[in-house]
């Protein structure tokens, strides 16, 4: 691996803790860490995007505060939201399967969306067991209004500025 690639990979990995951080005081709070996964996979391609994503991870799961509300650690990883991030990563799975190199903006946008939805469904998942098992059951409705349903608008949004932002800094990846 080059020098060139790995500094691409830490910094991309370093941006995402800023993104997890920068967040929309609302309830529930919206942050830029979905935009930092997308412009990640955007700039590196999937399989260091993979390696950038996988990084960031393990840094919070080390207990670097590097998630959202300067939380790290296990507990942080392991919790109710905890799939959400561990779906980044078949986000990065998504991504790989339906670009290659030379893929097309709109197939680029496609695999994001197809791979946030994957997220979703996963993260969805996770929070009703991990939510069920510390305060009792919760129906995959209820899960869906309070973890993924505020977030759809947002997360499109994100998206679309990842694509621009990623368009606009693909002259300087070289």
């Amino acid at each position: 691996m080059t020098t060139k690639r790995m500094t691409r990979i830490a910094l991309c990995a370093a941006l995402l803790a800023p993104c997890a951080w920068l967040s929309v005081p609302t309830q529930p709070p919206f942050t830029m860490q979905t935009f930092g996964v997308f412009l990640t996979l955007l700039l590196l391609g999937a399989k260091d995007g993979t390696i950038a994503i996988g990084l960031y991870i393990l840094l919070g799961a080390l207990g670097v505060p590097v998630f959202s509300g300067f939380n790290g650690g296990m507990g942080a990883l392991m919790g109710p939201t905890g799939g959400y991030i561990v779906g980044f990563l078949l986000m990065c799975l998504i991504f790989g399967l339906l670009c290659g190199k030379g893929a097309g903006l709109w197939l680029k946008a496609l695999a994001l969306l197809l791979g946030l939805a994957v997220c979703y469904a996963f993260g969805t998942l996770w929070f009703v067991k991990v939510y069920g098992d510390m305060k009792g059951p919760i129906s995959t409705l209820s899960a869906l209004s309070m973890c993924v349903f505020p977030f759809i608008v947002p997360d499109l949004a994100k998206l679309a500025l990842a694509l621009w932002a990623g368009k606009r800094l693909e002259k300087y990846r070289q």
